[in-house]
């Protein structure tokens, strides 16, 4: 069952982004062509199918039209990742088992194609087909969890600083909620929104989130280190080698994941009162941490 949810959701969200991503052949072809590259390098676009998912628990079936909120958040990730691989940043050759866009397309195009597939992200979640209400609350939901505010960004911010350090677990707790699992929360947050869940529903999708987001970067820093380049799609042991924060380096393998298990035992119980609905969220949360890439 959770593999025919995966392969749906990858299969609708990859349509979805082929629809309303402008074409290769689209004048300026250069840009497209680099956009394209890196949405279409096999992602396994979990936070689309985390927020198609949430979407389908709160409204008992999957909404129409939700697979363009899912392609949004993918834009979004996808800049993210595109900026992350620069040398300025991370400086990585491979990301999803392709040479990342600035090795393809030159540093100055890959900095235009995060930028312009967050622009497109927006205008995307600008005419999504929920009640005005929600595409407000939605934009804002996303707009925070890709910010500077206990967001994507001010976590990348951080995660730099604390490079060549030994942070505190306050600190390492810090980045990864902010870096990883604030996009995830978001992206289950925005899937109930468009379902019509109420505040109170919210709030258990917020707090499952945040357990599962931390436990998904967890298990991503244990892969870093104990899997090779070949099984990951990218390039292992940059985290040690940069000296970056990380749960392995403060705790060691084994105690991260414990601590990977034990977030997601914690958000299955936020998700009690859904019953069986949550069945398949829970299934993917217990995925995040069994993965091996």
């Amino acid at each position: 069952m959770l593999q025919d949810t995966l392969k749906q959701g990858q299969a609708l969200t990859d349509a979805a982004l082929d629809r309303l991503i402008p074409k290769e052949t689209q004048y300026p072809v250069s840009i497209h062509k680099a956009m394209r590259h890196s949405v279409f390098a096999g992602g396994k676009r979990l936070r689309p199918i985390l927020c198609m998912e949430a979407g389908r628990m709160i409204a008992g079936s999957l909404p129409a039209g939700i697979d363009e909120l899912g392609a949004a958040i993918e834009m979004l990730h996808t800049y993210s990742l595109i900026h992350d691989d620069l040398p300025a940043l991370d400086n990585d050759d491979l990301r999803r088992g392709r040479p990342t866009c600035h090795k393809v397309f030159g540093e100055a195009l890959a900095i235009l194609a995060g930028d312009a597939l967050q622009t497109q992200a927006y205008e995307v979640l600008s005419r999504l087909a929920c009640s005005a209400d929600a595409r407000v609350r939605i934009i804002e939901e996303i707009a925070r969890g890709t910010g500077t505010i206990d967001g994507m960004i001010g976590g990348q911010v951080v995660d730099l600083e604390a490079e060549r350090s030994r942070p505190t677990a306050e600190m390492l707790e810090y980045i990864h909620r902010a870096k990883t699992a604030a996009l995830i929360t978001a992206s289950l947050i925005s899937g109930g929104l468009y379902a019509g869940a109420s505040d109170r529903d919210i709030e258990k999708l917020r707090a499952f989130g945040k357990s599962i987001g931390l436990a998904f970067q967890i298990v991503d820093d244990v892969l870093d280190v104990t899997q090779t380049s070949e099984q990951l799609g990218k390039t292992a042991g940059k985290d040690t080698a940069a000296q970056k924060a990380t749960y392995p380096a403060l705790f060691g393998v084994e105690e991260s994941l414990r601590k990977a298990d034990s977030l997601v035992e914690a958000a299955f119980t936020q998700l009690d009162t859904f019953g069986e609905r949550a069945a398949i969220l829970k299934e993917l949360a217990r995925f995040l941490i069994e993965r091996k890439k």
